[in-house]
């Protein structure tokens, strides 16, 4: 898995669909470079708290990713999971329910859109 960390990475993401969740919104952008390896970044904006909020978020969307990814994520696209204030306070196994929830939207969604 291979992890977004320019800037335009972050952007060109932001171009792609969302998927907003309790707790975080999921971009998903196909990359279409050939590469099969998913792509993954995390933000949390200043406006959810204080740095070891943010940071605390972030780690447990690591986590979540490393899991989740490697099994459902789409093949040659970039995922970007945003914080969303709250996101500390929903439990971790819900977390992730949400995540796999949001993926298989994604990929339903991208099937459609290749057909």
């Amino acid at each position: 898995m291979r992890t977004l960390s320019k800037r335009s990475e972050f952007l060109a993401a932001n171009r792609g669909l969302r998927f907003p969740m309790p707790g975080f919104v999921l971009l998903v952008r196909p990359r279409g470079d050939g590469d099969d390896e998913p792509g993954v970044g995390f933000t949390v904006s200043k406006k959810v708290g204080n740095a070891v909020t943010r940071n605390r978020i972030k780690r447990r969307f690591r986590e979540l990713a490393r899991a989740a990814l490697r099994e459902s994520g789409i093949a040659g696209a970039d995922h970007v999971l945003i914080g969303r204030p709250g996101g500390n306070d929903i439990a971790f196994a819900e977390l992730g329910e949400h995540l796999d929830s949001a993926l298989k939207r994604a990929a339903k969604k991208l099937a459609a859109k290749a057909l």
